[in-house]
């Protein structure tokens, strides 16, 4: 597995999502050193930040195509 630069801007909010998940499943397990424990936390939060402005930025779009109503979405 080749995991991006700390640093690193996901591609998507997909890739993101899915680096988070992976992180959280290595934090949770207790097996990551305590040298990258606070790097990969930063990590997270750079992650948990992309995500959150990209359904921020979804959810804003919908709106203006519901022009200001939220409404709710039931499967065909």
């Amino acid at each position: 597995m080749v995991t991006a630069p700390r640093s690193a801007k996901p591609a998507s909010f997909e890739t993101a999502l899915e680096e988070l998940e992976q992180l959280l499943a290595r934090l949770e397990s207790g097996a990551m050193p305590l040298e990258q424990l606070l790097t990969q936390y930063q990590r997270g939060a750079e992650l948990l930040k992309f995500c959150r402005e990209r359904l921020e930025a979804v959810e804003t779009q919908v709106k203006v195509l519901d022009q200001g109503l939220l409404k709710s979405w039931t499967p065909e």
